[in-house]
């Protein structure tokens, strides 16, 4: 992992040199230096307006009782994208403007989403009963019960608590009253 970190920290800035040195061939060095500051500006404004109807969202999920898992996601992409656009660079921008559009985070989320989830199911915790969505119920048999959440992103609705929702989570239980009678007595 820290040679991939190694390989970003002097790939990208090695890559921004070329490609501004290429750009800077074809249109000039004080409109390479121009677009720069452009794209800063323009992607701040951008941020800006998205940051704020992310915000929003947050609070009205956090109004109607639910997580905002999604939103917490949207502002990690947004906060990247800023660092990425401030940065100058044409490869840097292209990333942060990239992170700026909500198709691309929603790919994004669930890619991370189906690669946290598969992660989870295979660790350690599936054998203590832990699962990514959830607690699973073992029952006597054998049989192992889970939520219905197990295909289901965890970066999305499921799980989400909601006041509003009438969900019916299914248990199993004992009755032992009638066994108890005689020691009670």
């Amino acid at each position: 992992m820290g040679i991939v970190f190694l390989i970003l920290f002097i790939g990208i800035p090695l890559l921004e040199i070329a490609v501004l040195i290429q750009v800077g061939d074809q249109i000039g060095l004080w409109s390479t230096i121009g677009l720069i500051i452009l794209t800063a500006v323009i992607g701040t404004g951008m941020l800006r307006h998205q940051g704020i109807a992310t915000l929003a969202n947050a609070q009205k999920q956090l109004n109607q009782g639910a997580v905002p898992a999604k939103e917490l996601f949207d502002g990690l992409c947004l906060l990247a994208a800023g660092a990425l656009l401030l940065t100058p660079g044409f490869v840097t921008d292209s990333i942060g403007f990239a992170l700026l559009i909500p198709p691309v985070r929603e790919l994004l989320r669930n890619t991370l989403g189906q690669r946290i989830s598969h992660g989870l199911q295979n660790s350690r915790y599936q054998n203590q009963g832990f699962h990514s969505q959830g607690f699973s119920n073992h029952q006597q048999s054998g049989h192992q019960q889970s939520g219905d959440f197990r295909e289901q992103s965890p970066f999305g609705k499921a799980g989400a608590w909601n006041k509003n929702d009438d969900t019916v989570i299914d248990g199993d239980y004992q009755d032992v009253t009638e066994s108890d009678k005689d020691r009670l007595k």
